[in-house]
């Protein structure tokens, strides 16, 4: 069962926030703040399991989940103001619907369940409000009207779970290269085109690569707000999470791995391509992308999710929490792309449409 952590000012009683500007825990109220380090002892009930190597975990989910869960859903009390508090299974942090006060559910992120890593937020709210304001307003296919009547319907702060893996590989590719010579006299002009069989291996480690670990949040959505710094993570404390949301992963290491997997053999294949420099043309025949040895760690990431409404369609906004970066899709005006086009044909214009969408690039 899982037990609500809720973090009070000792001032004034009211419930604390994680300040991303501070790094601090703030009363929004008396405007106390206070270190996170001095709410670790809180901290205390969700180390009594250790988290052994990730390469080692079986059969986690079976045993906290055992179907006693109604529907998935929980319900929990308030602790302030004794109102009902309804979440699904997968909730670790969240706030109470009546009085807001922030609530992190221990028993959710105790024994394998408990992050390795926390990466606390950089960007506050407004931040993310403003980077949409410019995100938009940046992008000159974008409707004029969408700057003014677009609705912001929802934005939450959330920390995502990430597994993280660390590979050693052994990796070698063949490559097909060409070298191209061109020149003329008074009567021809030439081209030569040498071909090359070129071969690259090397051994190679990589750490952290993350890997989404929330069904919820699409995978390319949160690939395209990579690089999160790891090297400004810290270990898990639950007074980072007050103040946002936050779920338990509930894709598992193992089914992680594939995609760990394959993230790991693009980056290697391009470290190596990157070495076959002097060429007019380089074509992959064959890889051999060999793993050595790996571990994983689990963290959580911090994500702005920005939901708005334009003419009655919902376009959806990320920002890294850590660094600022924003993307997202935008509608395409339609008119703006014609004039850029001189009148082009209509099929032309909507394969850029197309295009623009789905790549959230206009």
């Amino acid at each position: 069962m899982s037990e609500i952590f809720d973090y009070k000012c000792p001032n004034c009683n009211a419930s604390l926030e994680f300040d991303s500007a501070s790094q601090k825990m703030k009363c929004p109220y008396c405007e106390s703040m206070f270190e996170v380090e001095t709410l670790k002892q809180m901290d205390e009930s969700l180390n009594k399991t250790s988290q052994p190597d990730s390469f080692e975990w079986e059969n986690t989910e079976k045993e906290e989940w055992n179907g006693t869960e109604e529907d998935n859903m929980s319900v929990f009390v308030c602790k302030f103001c004794g109102g009902e508090i309804i979440s699904d299974e997968n909730t670790a942090a969240t706030a109470c619907p009546y009085c807001g006060n922030n609530v992190v559910l221990s028993g959710r992120l105790s024994g394998v369940l408990k992050p390795d890593y926390v990466i606390p937020f950089k960007f506050d709210k407004k931040a993310a409000k403003d980077k949409l304001k410019q995100y938009v307003a940046s992008k000159k296919f974008a409707p004029n009207t969408f700057k003014s009547e677009n609705r912001l319907d929802e934005i939450k702060g959330l920390y995502v779970p990430f597994w993280l893996f660390d590979s050693d590989v052994d990796a070698a590719v063949k490559y097909s290269a060409t070298r191209v010579r061109t020149w003329s006299d008074s009567k021809y002009e030439y081209t030569e085109t040498s071909y090359f069989d070129v071969f690259r291996d090397g051994e190679m480690s990589f750490e952290n690569i993350p890997v989404d670990g929330s069904s919820k949040m699409p995978d390319d959505l949160m690939e395209s707000i990579e690089p999160f710094k790891f090297d400004e993570a810290v270990d898990f404390q639950t007074a980072y999470l007050s103040g946002y949301l936050a779920d338990k992963y509930d894709v598992s290491m193992e089914d992680s791995i594939v995609r760990a997997n394959q993230r790991i053999k693009a980056s290697a294949e391009d470290t190596l391509k990157q070495t076959v420099n002097g060429y007019t043309t380089v074509t992959a025949t064959s890889s051999n992308i060999n793993q050595k040895s790996g571990k994983s760690k689990y963290a959580f990431y911090p994500v702005w999710i920005l939901n708005t409404t334009y003419k009655g369609e919902k376009y959806t906004f990320a920002m890294n929490g850590q660094t600022g970066k924003f993307i997202g899709n935008l509608p395409v005006s339609n008119a703006k792309l014609a004039a850029l086009f001189g009148g082009s044909m209509v099929g032309i214009t909507a394969v850029v449409f197309a295009v623009g969408r789905i790549f959230g690039l206009l």
